[in-house]
């Protein structure tokens, strides 16, 4: 009895101590850091439980429809989210105009920002639509995806479906750029776990009661976080960010000079990083077929959750650092970088864990259908790895809206990447398609390293400050 005494009140005692730290973690440091930290910590696990139930719904999805199926959605899927980059960077210079006026004091124009964007995305929406619907009359999806016809199916319809939906959320996603802005990265979380949920709870009954079928998958699949999307801007803009909601008398054009100031920059970025990290499926399906899409996009689900952590750990800084540079808080910025680094380090350890135990990982998720080549798995990991690095220092430059470095290296790598990935794709198959958007990286890494050193030092001249 005095033993297990004893080992209560060391139980307690431990219990006390780990709260005691974790309350004063918490508790402690700069507001700005506070506030990130809060976020950090509650997106992180939002965006965990995010991960497993993306991890979930990928061997439901391809027993409800087939390997080959799955992997002509992703591709097609791919190639249509590449038109939501198309908002000519205003999502991005919003996001840095709301924070930008949090840190000033301006929170009139917000509203205006705000309203303005909403407007001028629905234009550009509509009018890519009605462009989208009748250019797809002439395309042949099969060919361009390398696809077998499937019966009862139209890729046509499927695509002309898809787009339609990415449209509405190229508009809807705005809800997600004013919560981030406005230092609530976690309530983003929340939005994009709960749109998940609905989808894992819809297919998961699908599968169960109906025969597979493309276009239902894409309803589900694409169709369920928009609903989620457009309650949760009803919800908010209503209560907590009614001093934002967005109203047709606040849209004013003269704005949407500023927004694209910035924004107009983030947007030829966004197309170099389009092409360099987001054309691999439509690659892999020329080069290989269909099929092996869903086998890189197994492994590099994998490998996304720590890229996702990471993202996850860099968001709220996004608009912190903005907050920071303009308050000219330098060494506050030099603080987490510090701290950064040493995540990063962390994650290297987590990626060679995942390396070592992806065949035992795969086989129990999807079983022995599919089988990953270990040197995808190992091209993937490098790639990881380079990736969060870049996460740092592109944070900090886009927050403070320092960019036109990050520009020229996107279109140089934007020119070589896709002929680079069908070379090392036809030498080393599926993992030289990865090995292409590692070279980039390898490019890119260093100088968005010294760029940021050199901004944080104060130093920056030239393009370095631009």
């Amino acid at each position: 009895m005095v033993m297990l005494s004893v080992h209560v009140k060391k139980t307690q005692f431990m219990i006390k101590s780990i709260y005691f730290n974790i309350k004063l973690y918490f508790s402690t440091g700069h507001e700005r850091t506070l506030l990130a930290k809060k976020n950090v910590a509650i997106s992180i696990l939002l965006r965990g439980l995010s991960i497993v139930l993306g991890y979930i719904i990928v061997p439901i999805t391809i027993d409800y429809v087939n390997p080959t199926q799955y992997g002509v959605w992703l591709t097609l899927s791919s190639v249509i989210s590449w038109f939501t980059f198309f908002d000519i960077g205003l999502s991005n210079g919003l996001k840095n105009k709301i924070a930008e006026n949090n840190a000033l004091g301006n929170f009139g124009d917000s509203k205006v920002y705000v309203s303005t964007t909403y407007a001028i995305l629905t234009i550009l929406s509509s009018v890519i639509f009605i462009a989208f619907f009748v250019i797809n009359y002439f395309v042949n999806w099969n060919q361009v995806l390398n696809a077998p016809v499937i019966k009862g199916e139209s890729l046509n319809n499927l695509a002309l479906v898809l787009f339609g939906l990415f449209c509405l959320q190229f508009v809807l996603q705005t809800i997600n750029t004013i919560l981030i802005a406005s230092h609530a990265v976690f309530k983003s979380s929340f939005i994009t776990l709960i749109g998940q949920f609905v989808s894992l709870v819809v297919i998961f009954l699908l599968s169960k009661t109906v025969s597979g079928s493309l276009v239902i998958m894409v309803l589900v699949l694409s169709g369920a976080p928009l609903l989620v999307n457009f309650i949760a801007s009803i919800f908010y803009f209503e209560n907590e960010y009614q001093h934002l909601k967005p109203a047709l008398k606040y849209v004013n054009f003269k704005y949407a000079k500023n927004l694209l100031s910035v924004g107009g920059i983030f947007f030829l970025v966004q197309i170099g990083g389009l092409i360099i990290f987001q054309t691999d499926n439509i690659v892999i399906t020329q080069l290989f077929g269909p099929s092996y899409v869903t086998t890189f996009n197994l492994i590099y689900k994998l490998f996304f959750a720590v890229s996702m952590g990471f993202a996850i750990v860099m968001g709220p800084f996004w608009s912190a650092f903005t907050d920071a540079y303009h308050k000219n808080d330098l060494s506050w910025i030099k603080g987490v970088f510090k701290k950064m680094y040493k995540y990063w380090f962390y994650c290297i350890g987590l990626i060679l864990v995942i390396l070592l135990s992806s065949p035992f990982i795969i086989k129990i998720w999807v079983g022995n259908n599919i089988i990953i080549p270990y040197s995808l798995s190992i091209s993937m990991a490098i790639y990881t790895i380079g990736f969060c690095w870049m996460l740092i220092h592109s944070s900090l430059l886009n927050g403070i809206g320092k960019i036109k470095v990050q520009l020229y290296l996107y279109i140089g790598s934007a020119i070589i990447n896709i002929p680079l990935a069908i070379v090392l794709g036809n030498f080393f198959g599926l993992a030289g398609v990865t090995a292409s958007n590692i070279v980039v990286l390898l490019v890119m890494c260093p100088v968005l390293y010294v760029q940021s050193k050199k901004i944080i030092n104060g130093t920056a001249k030239g393009v370095w400050n631009t």
